[in-house]
């Protein structure tokens, strides 16, 4: 890990919960393809509102990210790279866009929290995402929905 600020919070993290010490390095990483959104994200999932976050398969694909999986841990940091918490992820569901429901949205706990907002925000995101890869959005693409809980901050 070569945030510095990532690797303090992990080795905090540790001191109380020795049963993870052997657990694979985490992740360290901003959710939002923008300094707005990455702080607002962190601000989100730091104060417990945030308890998920949806990735499209093509751009995981395309930069040969592996999928999450439940027991992963992440260091989450603001868009500056600095650690604001660490979460585990538990659970992981794939499924076409289209099939997303409010209650999900309400998870992700963008904007409004409204379902609405969720389509709007991300078709937005992963317009911009899959640009970069000569790629589209549709409504049947699939996508990686990520449900998380913070165990430390």
């Amino acid at each position: 890990m070569e945030n510095a600020s990532a690797r303090n919070m992990w080795g905090s993290y540790l001191k109380n919960h020795l049963e993870d010490v052997f657990h694979e390095t985490p992740k360290t990483m901003y959710f939002g393809d923008n300094e707005t959104n990455a702080n607002e994200n962190a601000n989100l999932i730091k104060t417990g509102v945030k308890k998920a976050i949806t990735h499209s398969l093509l751009g995981l694909q395309n930069r040969h990210e592996p999928l999450p999986k439940i027991g992963d841990y992440i260091v989450v940091t603001n868009y500056s790279g600095e650690a604001q918490c660490i979460v585990a992820t538990t659970a992981v569901t794939i499924k076409p866009y289209f099939s997303i429901d409010s209650a999900y949205a309400q998870l992700e706990a963008n904007g409004d929290k409204t379902l609405e907002y969720w389509k709007k925000y991300h078709w937005d995101l992963f317009s911009r995402e899959l640009q970069k890869f000569n790629r589209e959005p549709r409504e049947s693409m699939i996508v990686v929905c990520q449900e998380f809980k913070m165990v430390h901050s």
